[in-house]
């Protein structure tokens, strides 16, 4: 059976750089307001795997409420969650993210970004 889910996560700038997203540090003057390290890519990610085991969103999993999380590195978040998704059975067959901001530059990063989503997520970069 195939499983599709969607994921979606904002976070303001604010406070010192760097920006991390996509479990890359991006040099910028700002960083993320967030209880965890504020990677949206690697959330909205995390939520989707989530959707598709139909296992709720990452607040009910790691929620900010929770001085566990505080700080958090997304990554491993991320890997927890597919650990929980092939424990159910299934394996990722691709994921597409997409990543709206004006700045910083996402283009110089997109290589980085996929190889250590696919790191995570244990598949070949050609599935990021």
């Amino acid at each position: 059976m195939i499983r599709i889910g969607h994921g979606f996560d904002v976070h303001k700038f604010g406070g010192e750089g760097p920006v991390i997203i996509g479990g890359v540090a991006i040099p910028y003057e700002q960083g993320l307001i967030a209880h965890s390290d504020g990677d949206v890519a690697l959330h909205a990610l995390t939520d989707a795997l989530l959707g598709a085991i139909a296992a709720g969103d990452i607040g009910r999993h790691f929620p900010d409420t929770d001085d566990k999380w505080k700080g958090a590195n997304s990554r491993e978040l991320l890997k927890d969650v597919y650990r929980r998704v092939k424990e159910q059975g299934y394996r990722l067959g691709n994921a597409d993210v997409t990543i709206m901001a004006q700045a910083p530059k996402m283009a110089p990063h997109i290589d980085a970004m996929c190889a250590a989503i696919a790191e995570d997520l244990e598949t070949d970069i050609s599935n990021i």
